[in-house]
Parts: structure tokens; C-alpha cells; sequence
């Protein structure tokens, strides 16, 4: 079987000289991988289509059959990596903490234990959307479930 430490080192080679990096992997017992990539920068296809290649040429169909998919984190998908969190200082988030309740803040800095944030308060003035900050606050990543951008239509 295909491990998933497999796939993130055949990965991390393949990423090494860029500025992308894995965000997650999973690998079902019938083989069906899905890799999804970040970067400091963008990802674009060509980069998903070249990670693909690489791997697929390291990995033998012939001794063992698998199904390979690999995107970017789009923006629907959790922030999982602390490296994540740099595209969006000075950005809205989506927080969910650990007891499922969900609030939007602005992300002002981070450190490997706590969020320094705004929480933010969408009100309505007639047909047009403000959003209000409140002062700093700290939150503590062991509290927090999850993190997702926050996109604002």
C-alpha cells in the first residue's frame, strides 16, 4: 500500500527549490491519493500538473495500482499549516473554535501558539455591508478547530 508519508516525501523533494509546500494528504486503502499544495505565492495548474508527473514517475502502476489527484488548498479548504497563515495577515478569517462556535476576525500576527486578531462585526447601513473591528485579542490555537479565509462578496 501506498503510505502517505510515501507522497509527502516524494513531494517535499519535488517542492524543495520553490516556494510551495504540502498542506495535506490522504490516502484511502484502495489507493485513491489526494495531495493538496499551498505557496507563499500562488499555485497555479502547471504546478499541480508537475507535481503529479513527478511523483507518478516515481511511483510503479505495475506493482501497484493507485489514482492520483493533486490541487491547491482552494479557498474553501482549512488553513492547516502555520505558513498558510502569512498570505493573510491584515485579512479576514473565518475562525471555528473548539466548541463549534463560528466568528469572523482579522488576522493582525501570529506565533506558533496564539492568533493576534480583531474580531470583526459585519453591519448593515441600508443596502451597503461595514465591517467593525473590536481591540486586539489574542487567541490560542489549542482552542481553535478551524481556520478558513473569509471572502467577502
Amino acid at each position: 500500500m501506498i503510505t502517505k508519508e510515501q507522497i509527502i516525501d516524494l513531494s517535499s523533494e519535488a517542492l524543495a527549490d520553490s516556494d510551495r509546500f504540502v498542506v495535506d494528504v490522504t490516502v484511502s486503502k484502495s489507493n485513491v491519493i489526494n495531495l493538496y499544495i499551498d505557496a507563499d505565492s500562488s499555485v497555479t495548474i502547471d504546478h499541480c500538473v508537475a507535481l503529479s508527473r513527478f511523483i507518478e514517475g516515481r511511483l510503479d502502476r505495475e506493482v501497484e495500482d493507485y489514482e492520483l489527484s493533486v490541487s491547491s488548498a482552494g479557498i474553501d479548504y482549512p488553513l492547516l499549516k502555520h505558513r498558510q497563515l502569512n498570505k493573510y495577515i491584515e485579512k479576514d478569517l473565518e475562525i471555528t473554535n473548539n466548541d463549534g462556535v463560528k466568528k469572523l476576525y482579522k488576522l493582525l500576527s501570529f506565533t506558533e501558539e496564539l492568533l493576534n486578531v480583531q474580531e470583526a462585526t459585519v453591519k448593515m447601513l441600508g443596502k451597503l455591508k461595514k465591517t467593525v473591528y473590536a481591540e486586539p485579542s489574542e487567541l490560542s490555537f489549542n482552542d481553535i478547530k478551524e481556520i478558513k479565509p473569509y471572502i467577502n462578496f
